[in-house]
């Protein structure tokens, strides 16, 4: 198979979809790679040792997308790339298509195969494809929160640490997955009072027992989500719902009751946000004030550490990735995992929660392969 590494587009995002030693692990079994020059330079992997694992440099997206028969990418692809898929391609990303009708619209349209890696799972629970990357910006949640709490950056001015006669800052995670259990370890190695919020009460036992003690497990319900955030110094949203929208757990009638300065870091932005008044932002322009609020909603928080961010992805989707170049479509998708990864295909909707969020027709996977 033609295995294309385009360059990632989207704004500030350093990261790229293989490691030279992917593009090596392909080769050696007889794969084509081809990448785009300079993809790997914000991740700190030249084309050079890209060619040294036996990669093809290639000049333009354009050439990659053109003859490649599956493209593997970090991001959904912009605008800019809808025209370059074709029918019968595979695209291989995280899409989080059910925060854009306008991608949704695009893909199906190409009449491509989208396996979005935010849904492959292997165990019916466990999203080993997405796991790497949430731990990545749930640690980075709590690093950025703690920067914009600074009063230089128009936070109320609190040290989430505290010192010895100074309370500590508090700190609201919504959720208790991988997102959330990564930020509450932050926060509390930084000395914050956290609390964190879940539905699932076994999740709550279970973060109970092996979080420190300034770690406070919560059932997550709305009267005690409103008593939490009106003190609360910093808000990190870490809600998951697999391939479908956030929901919406703080309005912007919320706001109203939080301190002036708070800061929210709503990490859930990639699926519309679990915040009412989010909206993407970029590392470029990466906060915005409402109410006296600030917001931190950038929805590539992963791209800004992109050496640690690049292995970690990469450790994840390359046993996946060799998956479908060593058996191709439709063979690779009686695997399970690999079958629930496909949300798009053939001008279709294959993943339930995908259809449910536009209101658009589903049609199980079986059957478009049957046709």
């Amino acid at each position: 198979m033609i295995v294309g590494v385009p360059t990632e587009i989207k704004e500030n995002e350093n990261r790229v979809a293989l490691v030279p030693g992917g593009c090596e692990e392909l080769t050696i079994r007889g794969h084509r790679v081809l990448v785009q020059a300079n993809a790997g330079d914000g991740s700190g992997f030249s084309d050079a040792d890209y060619q040294a694992a036996g990669a093809e440099i290639v000049d333009s997206a354009e050439s990659v997308f053109g003859q490649a028969e599956m493209i593997v990418k970090v991001k959904e692809p912009l605008e800019a790339e809808y025209g370059l898929i074709r029918s019968g391609q595979v695209v291989f990303t995280y899409f989080h298509f059910a925060a854009s009708r306008s991608l949704t619209d695009a893909m199906l349209e190409t009449g491509a195969t989208c396996i979005a890696y935010e849904t492959i799972t292997p165990d019916g629970n466990t999203l080993p494809l997405l796991t790497p990357m949430s731990e990545v910006a749930g640690r980075m949640a709590v690093q950025e929160g703690a920067k914009y709490l600074e009063r230089t950056q128009g936070g109320r001015g609190v040290l989430l640490g505290g010192i010895p006669g100074v309370p500590p800052g508090q700190v609201v995670i919504l959720g208790g997955g991988v997102v959330g259990t990564n930020a509450a370890k932050i926060a509390a190695g930084m000395g914050a009072q956290v609390t964190i919020v879940d539905i699932n009460l076994e999740r709550l036992r279970y973060l109970s027992d092996v979080m420190p003690a300034n770690v406070t497990p919560l059932m997550s319900n709305r009267t005690n989500i409103k008593t939490a955030i009106a003190t609360a110094d910093l808000v990190v949203g870490a809600v998951l719902v697999p391939g479908g929208a956030a929901p919406r757990l703080v309005t912007r009638e919320d706001l109203s009751i939080m301190q002036r300065g708070a800061v929210v870091v709503d990490v859930a932005v990639d699926q519309g946000g679990c915040i009412e008044t989010c909206r993407p932002t970029t590392h470029a322009d990466p906060v915005y004030e409402v109410d006296g609020v600030m917001h931190y909603c950038v929805a590539n928080m992963p791209g800004a550490v992109p050496f640690t961010s690049t292995l970690g992805l990469t450790n994840a989707t390359l046993p996946y990735v060799l998956q479908v170049a060593n058996l191709g479509v439709p063979k690779c998708l009686e695997n399970p995992a690999l079958a629930l990864g496909v949300n798009v295909i053939a001008g279709h909707i294959s993943y339930p929660a995908v259809a449910e969020s536009f209101g658009l027709p589903h049609s199980p996977l079986a059957e478009v392969l049957a046709n």
